[in-house]
């Protein structure tokens, strides 16, 4: 009889790795709550680390050594003192280069809309049918963008069905009152992340952030020179995204992540190659020229 119960403890456990998608940080802040009573705050993260780090987010068996590194850091800006909340989250995700012990930050977005409603000790539940609540929703949809973006980076629009389940999402939260969901709320939002992610317009970009990775970075460890010739022969790719759509997030959040990756590289690359990334960055993400233009000094 304890052989058997050992055996089916050891079954659950086996299960449960196997949901294990991500390897999700989370870290809920609350610097401007005045209270005594921290209990909640801690209840909150271990719910929101147990929900995201539980559940089966990806189609394919990701093995323990390829759970896909992110972060969420919640900073709660105002509490009820009973369950309702309003926060900003910060999101972050990486993934590995291969050969190096570098990771590259694929996501990185502060989301100033998450009002939310938690009790102390709640199980936080969600379906892919339904709304049910926000806290579970926009986790949830983070997670399908991160596992798209990581998918994205390995194959070429392999983040496709990812994408449409955070779009699936979107729509289904249409029906709540919580921001972020709805194109109205701002032209920087959750609707239109989803919205430039499933959009044929911005295929040049996932196209570039697949080769980009795959071998552009992936081959730099072992050869940088050989790398760069990659992301040189990509680079004109950014100069096709527009950038002056209506909701045109994806590219801000690229060249939010990127741009001091970008500037690395080239900076270890020969003056001719350095002044052609400038000029084309410079073209393509002119908010953050004066960061490209350092490269001329070097």
């Amino acid at each position: 009889m304890k052989k058997l119960l050992v055996l089916a403890l050891t079954f659950c456990l086996a299960l449960a790795a196997h949901a294990q998608d991500l390897n999700a940080r989370v870290q809920v802040l609350a610097p401007k709550i005045q209270t005594s009573n921290k209990r909640i705050f801690q209840s909150l993260e271990t719910a929101m680390k147990d929900f995201l780090n539980g559940r089966k987010w990806a189609a394919d068996e990701i093995l323990p050594a390829e759970r896909i590194d992110c972060s969420f850091v919640v900073n709660i800006t105002s509490w009820d003192g009973s369950s309702n909340f309003s926060a900003e989250l910060q999101v972050q995700s990486s993934r590995p280069i291969y050969n190096s012990s570098y990771t590259s930050t694929l996501l990185n977005i502060n989301d100033k809309d998450f009002d939310f409603v938690y009790t102390e000790g709640q199980t936080i539940d969600y379906s892919d049918q339904t709304f049910q609540n926000n806290l579970s929703a926009v986790m949830a949809y983070y997670a399908y963008v991160i596992v798209g973006m990581d998918y994205d980076s390995f194959s070429k629009f392999g983040g496709s069905p990812y994408f449409a389940a955070a779009q699936n999402v979107v729509t289904n939260a249409q029906s709540s009152n919580f921001k972020g969901w709805k194109a109205f709320d701002s032209n920087l939002n959750r609707y239109w992340l989803a919205e430039n992610l499933n959009n044929k317009t911005y295929t040049p970009l996932r196209e570039f952030i697949y080769t980009y990775h795959r071998t552009g970075l992936d081959a730099m460890a072992d050869n940088a020179t050989q790398g760069r010739k990659v992301i040189d022969g990509i680079l004109p790719l950014l100069t096709q995204v527009d950038r002056t759509r209506v909701g045109a997030m994806l590219p801000t959040l690229f060249f939010s992540a990127k741009g001091d990756e970008l500037v690395n590289i080239y900076g270890q690359a020969d003056p001719q190659e350095r002044v052609q990334a400038v000029n084309i960055l410079s073209q393509a993400d002119p908010a953050n020229g004066t960061k490209y233009q350092q490269l001329q000094g070097k």
